[in-house]
């Protein structure tokens, strides 16, 4: 069964920093590009940051570059996500996503993601 499970969230104060995890089972991650999303409430899914398959290529929201890293171990089957100089506008529901593309100066978008996990939720807040 193919699964992604995402862990790492939780309540941080604003300028903190976090690092999430998303292990995947039941399948290889070598040859799929990997990307996190996130979901605020009332607000669509965005995507934040993707990292190809070999590592090549990285992408990242606006907002989030600078700020955000996106890598990952194959050899564990995991990406991580850090995150540093957190905002209050960085409250969400992040998900990790695998699929087939990662590219520069392309939109991180769902459709290009074929299997989700369900989510873990950072909360930025004083």
């Amino acid at each position: 069964q193919l699964r992604l499970v995402e862990s790492g969230g939780g309540l941080v104060q604003p300028g903190g920093s976090l690092r999430l995890s998303c292990v995947a089972s039941g399948f290889s991650t070598d040859y799929f590009s990997m990307s996190w999303f996130r979901q605020a409430p009332g607000k669509e899914r965005e995507g934040v940051a993707c990292i190809s398959s070999s590592s090549d290529n990285t992408n990242y929201l606006l907002s989030a570059k600078g700020r955000f890293t996106i890598s990952r171990d194959n050899a564990k089957n995991t990406v991580y996500l850090r995150m540093n100089e957190l905002k209050p506008d960085d409250t969400a529901e992040y998900f990790c996503a695998a699929g087939h593309y990662c590219v520069q100066y392309r939109p991180i978008v769902q459709d290009d993601y074929n299997y989700w996990g369900q989510g873990t939720q950072v909360s930025v807040s004083s």
